[in-house]
């Protein structure tokens, strides 16, 4: 009964724009009240709760990303690929897609990749005679790369709360974000046939030289950065905050285009982000509270495991809830609700743990571009101008392509463990 009214209360709250972090605690400590828990250790279970070495990976690459985008390498690295595919038939779908996976490798957030590179592509491609629909929706998809291809926050998290090598799931992340790209590329270049969407005037070959070194320095920063973690040199925290030194000074003393004002609204932006996602897991963890004295994972374990489903019934149920949460919740709340319940099913039907986390995070991704509150929507929408309702127009048929990757991920579980 207690579980029931604390179900009811977080949606409630969540359908009536509560934030999710205030939802989840209210709902949690109300439940745990009912129970006569002792509210005392609260606050301590949250404090403790965040005070964590590998979360403190997520302010160094929100961070680095904003610098990114703010600083001019994002910009730089639009120019250099641009030069060098931007002619071809559906030149800049390419660039776009291609850019968001570079800058996915640093910046480890979906709204910040779909930020950064679409106020500058969505422009520059409806110039070129695209349609606006269509390269919002081109933007907000590519843009989920931000979650997938590693560093990635929502693999922190799952990390942090499954007790996961950070490292070993980064490496699973690597070829299902190349897999997502390349099939997007390949859509969009299906398209620009389809529809005549041509590319910009070719670039002579003398003239390639100069973006590209100047671009050079985005281009060798993931090199930089996720060989750091794979080689042992750093750990994932460590290397989120080298990613933002060295952003910080390729922006102030190479590039030059990071002045005090813009520092200051990346300092701000950075600290609002971070403390949203920090309250979220705190608020979640007195959801986890409540689930461990009501004893509700194991109970789901047990029923699943007397239901007689297998993996592959399980998997397309989970993933047709994520699909669902997705529409209303954003990754890091989906991951802190959901995974402590569904862990003891998953060790029960022998899935593996690092193959589930890209399961589910793939399924995130789709959420990013699901509305009501798909994150990269409002994003999209906010950088082009856009009504909401017309980014959602043009994202539509990039469903296929993710539900496509999504089974082909499920049934190859080589695919995301092949690295690892």
């Amino acid at each position: 009964m207690e579980a029931i009214i604390v179900i009811g209360l977080l949606f409630g709250l969540a359908l009536l724009r509560v934030p999710i972090a205030i939802s989840l605690a209210v709902s949690s400590i109300i439940g745990l009240y009912l129970v006569d828990f002792s509210l005392n250790t609260v606050i301590q279970k949250m404090f403790t709760g965040v005070n964590s070495t590998t979360l403190m990976a997520i302010p160094g690459f929100v961070f680095a990303g904003l610098i990114m985008a703010k600083g001019g390498i994002s910009k730089y690295l639009i120019e250099c690929i641009r030069s060098w595919v931007g002619h071809t038939k559906g030149g800049l779908s390419i660039v776009t897609v291609v850019t968001c996976m570079i800058f996915a490798a640093i910046s480890g957030s979906s709204p910040a990749t779909a930020a950064a590179i679409g106020a500058i592509m969505i422009p520059m491609m409806v110039k070129a005679g695209y349609d606006k629909k269509y390269s919002m929706g081109l933007v907000a998809a590519a843009g989920t790369l931000g979650i997938l291809i590693p560093p990635s926050i929502p693999l922190i998290l799952y990390g942090s709360v499954s007790e996961q090598s950070t490292g070993r799931l980064f490496s699973a992340g690597i070829l299902p974000g190349i897999l997502l790209g390349f099939a997007l590329i390949v859509y969009a270049v299906i398209v620009a046939y389809r529809k005549g969407y041509g590319g910009l005037e070719k670039v002579p070959f003398n003239k390639r030289l100069k973006p590209t070194v100047k671009a050079v320095w985005g281009l060798i920063m993931p090199i930089v950065i996720l060989g750091s973690i794979y080689t042992g040199v750093v750990t994932p925290t460590e290397a989120s905050f080298l990613a933002a030194l060295y952003a910080l000074i390729i922006s102030i003393f190479i590039y030059r285009e990071l002045n005090w004002v813009t520092f200051k609204e990346i300092l701000t932006e950075s600290i609002n982000t971070t403390s949203m996602i920090f309250l979220i897991i705190a608020a979640a963890l007195v959801l986890g509270m409540f689930l461990t004295t009501e004893q509700i994972p194991q109970a789901f374990a047990s029923w699943v495991s007397d239901s007689g489903f297998n993996k592959w019934t399980f998997l397309l149920i989970v993933s047709i809830l994520f699909f669902v949460l997705g529409m209303f919740l954003e990754p890091t709340a989906i991951i802190l609700i959901t995974l402590p319940i569904l862990l003891p099913i998953i060790s029960v039907l022998e899935i593996d743990v690092i193959h589930f986390a890209i399961i589910m995070v793939v399924n995130m991704e789709l959420g990013m571009i699901t509305p009501p509150v798909g994150l990269n929507l409002f994003v999209v929408s906010g950088i082009s101008g856009e009504k909401v309702e017309n980014v959602i127009k043009g994202v539509v048929p990039f469903f296929a392509i993710f539900i496509i990757v999504l089974v082909l991920i499920i049934l190859f579980p080589q695919i995301s463990l092949f690295l690892t």
